[in-house]
């Protein structure tokens, strides 16, 4: 049989494939260049997710790594936020496709199958277009000062500057939005910001049954970097049942909801996301690493980008890993004093030369942290150092519900609730902190592991000693 040329040229019209080494392909939209005839559509100007890939602000994040300072641990993961955000694009359209059954029974008004599916897309793929150099890092040590964080840099973003794009967009990969459909920047801006405050209000009452699906207990977010960021260090962790953990979730009237059936699926991937906490993020010379960076940002940022960069978003867009790293890297040459002194700091840690050797390293429980805080002040010491604690806690709260809690429905009872689920956490690990203490050298290890034990309980506080 002969498929006419037109046809099978209308077939593979307006879709493209992204090679992937962890969903195999991704696929996207790109523009029509056919009409259902076969003839050529002649100055067409329709927007597409390609358009939206391809925009400086994305393209920006292919300068961002994913890893900030667990990159100088794990040599191969060189992978960056890019990446990752067509990965959460991806895993975020599977959930709407899937969920859209449930969200058409459960709320009223709900927009076309197509519409929602290229609502989660684009969400979750500017979910991170707020970052800058150094990520989570960035946040903490740098937007704070600002009462910003990546996320409200992304709503402006979104709003301000991708808005028309994302407007434009008339269709997902299964097919074209109903008549009349538009996306809405604004409901895209308010799904990437966690803490929602008025926001709420004046969104639709559908739009707030999708929010877990980019900011829950497991999203398009984090089941693509868990998945992504242990294959890219070469880390063996356990399975991430992906395709189960999609198929047993649904929307309920509650809120979203895991059927029972599916919580070994969910058990499998915190289990795998908490040991990439304790090996990856939180790994000893990674936290090394940011102790010394945390010494030296501040001061590098009032030189490199002093700004508000809410204010200076044209600025910002050029600000990324790679122009931060490269400015600083030519410091240690200079006539300036100040910028000569980083610039020597910055090169011990370019060259990964790493600062802050750990002493002491054990993981406390949740009822323990309080103790932890009450480690000796350095005045007490003739020596530097510093004390790292670093909360791993990557499960859901059943508890809280100002957030977007879980629920679970058991087929037994017909009932849904988050109890099931509380039942279920306490099989896994409990809450952690890793309490580390690091020092300049290991000379002084013995005293400062004495020191804080006595301090945690773990050995009788006369013992302390405070004159190392």
């Amino acid at each position: 049989m002969k498929i006419p040329l037109a046809l099978g040229k209308l077939h593979y019209d307006g879709l493209a494939l992204i090679a992937d080494p962890i969903h195999e392909y991704i696929t996207f939209t790109a523009p029509i260049s056919v009409s259902p005839d076969g003839s050529a559509i002649a100055g067409s100007v329709e927007t597409t997710e390609k358009d939206l890939i391809d925009s400086a602000w994305m393209q920006r994040l292919r300068y961002i790594f994913q890893l900030q300072s667990a990159r100088w641990v794990y040599p191969s993961a060189e992978h960056s936020r890019f990446v990752h955000s067509l990965g959460a694009m991806h895993v975020a359209g599977r959930f709407a496709r899937h969920l859209y059954p449930f969200l058409q029974v459960i709320a009223q008004d709900v927009p076309s199958a197509n519409y929602i599916e290229e609502l989660l897309r684009v969400t979750a793929l500017v979910h991170d277009i707020g970052h800058g150099p150094f990520c989570h890092f960035f946040d903490e040590n740098f937007l704070e000062q600002f009462h910003l964080t990546h996320e409200k840099l992304g709503q402006i973003i979104v709003r301000e500057h991708l808005a028309k794009t994302i407007r434009g967009i008339r269709r997902s990969p299964s097919g074209p939005f109903a008549s009349g459909e538009e996306l809405d920047p604004d409901q895209v801006a308010h799904l990437i910001l966690k803490d929602k405050g008025k926001d709420s209000s004046r969104m639709p009452r559908w739009l707030t049954f999708l929010q877990p699906v980019i900011s829950g207990s497991y999203t398009g977010d984090n089941l693509d970097y868990v998945l992504r960021d242990s294959y890219m260090c070469g880390v063996a962790v356990g399975p991430v049942d992906l395709t189960r953990l999609i198929h047993y979730t649904l929307i309920s009237e509650q809120g979203f909801t895991i059927h029972k059936t599916g919580l070994p699926a969910l058990q499998m991937f915190l289990n795998t996301r908490m040991y990439l906490y304790s090996n990856v993020y939180y790994h000893r010379t990674t936290r090394a690493i940011d102790i010394h960076l945390r010494e030296i940002f501040g001061e590098t940022m009032k030189l490199v980008f002093p700004d508000d960069p809410s204010k200076k978003m044209d600025a910002y867009l050029m600000l990324t890993d790679w122009s931060l790293l490269e400015e600083v890297r030519g410091w240690g040459k200079t006539q300036h004093a100040n910028r000569r002194r980083l610039g020597q700091e910055w090169a011990h840690i370019l060259n990964r030369n790493v600062k802050w050797k750990m002493a002491y390293n054990t993981v406390l429980s949740d009822k323990e942290r309080a103790r932890g805080m009450d480690f000796p002040s350095r005045e007490h010491f003739e020596l530097p150092f510093k004390v790292d604690m670093a909360p791993q806690d990557p499960r859901p709260d059943p508890k809280d519900m100002r957030g977007s809690p879980l629920y679970v429905f058991d087929p037994a009872t017909q009932e849904i609730s988050t109890e099931p689920l509380a039942e279920f956490l306490d099989l896994l690990p409990t809450r952690l902190i890793q309490f580390r203490v690091f020092a300049q050298n290991h000379d002084t290890d013995k005293e400062l592991a004495r020191a804080a034990r006595a301090v945690l309980n773990k050995v009788p506080s006369g013992s302390i000693s405070t004159n190392v």
